[in-house]
């Protein structure tokens, strides 16, 4: 199969961008993050490993299978796709994931003691799943942060169909996804505002 189509080319335009747009907000410092999106032809297109989400060119966008093998042997995908391909495996209506690593997400993972980061009483949370009144509480999942990412996959998966606003690795950065990179890009808007807003509360509190 020939890697160069019409929807990979398309892909690869909203990933840039995507990237670009995570870059402006800080959500994607040095080389940190990854940004994909689903083909109708089953393949997965990725950001290349080791690149700058903020500079990047269409020719650093790659494919992986399901398993996330490259189509293309002399591509080198990031430890991480594992993680992307685990969502569109288990969510067929999945199109797009983000993973960014925050200030805020990075902060409150890290001292945050229980398993899930709880928002509660926000508006902004209604841009997840289900969620239709700020009169709710949404849990956002804590993974302990691990250089082993089938091993991390493996502790995600149990979880991955009940986590609207996405999770967290510790001290690493959130995963969110949505049927469509749009969705995908607000509902990692939302959660950044949400995990921000979190941060200050406990500023003020301390």
């Amino acid at each position: 199969m020939s890697e160069n189509t019409p929807d990979l080319d398309a892909a690869a335009r909203d990933i840039v961008r995507a990237g670009q747009r995570l870059d402006a907000r800080g959500w994607v410092p040095a080389t940190a993050g990854n940004i994909s999106r689903r083909l109708p032809d089953g393949r997965i297109a990725i950001t290349r490993s080791g690149c700058h989400k903020g500079f990047l060119s269409e020719q650093d966008v790659i494919t992986v299978d399901l398993a996330g093998q490259p189509h293309d042997p002399a591509n080198r995908p990031s430890a991480e796709t594992l993680l992307h391909c685990q969502i569109y495996r288990l969510l067929p209506d999945v199109g797009a994931v983000l993973h960014g690593h925050s200030v805020a997400s990075t902060v409150l993972s890290m001292i945050e003691a229980s398993p899930r980061i709880l928002l509660s009483d926000y508006e902004v949370q209604k841009v997840f799943a289900g969620q239709d009144t700020h009169e709710a509480t949404v849990p956002v999942p804590l993974f302990p942060n691990d250089q082993d990412i089938a091993r991390l996959a493996r502790e995600v998966e149990p979880h991955v169909a009940d986590m609207p606003a996405g999770y967290i690795i510790r001290g690493h950065g959130v995963y969110v996804w949505g049927r469509d990179m749009g969705m995908a890009l607000a509902r990692l808007e939302g959660l950044e505002f949400l995990l921000a807003c979190e941060l200050e509360k406990r500023k003020l509190k301390a």
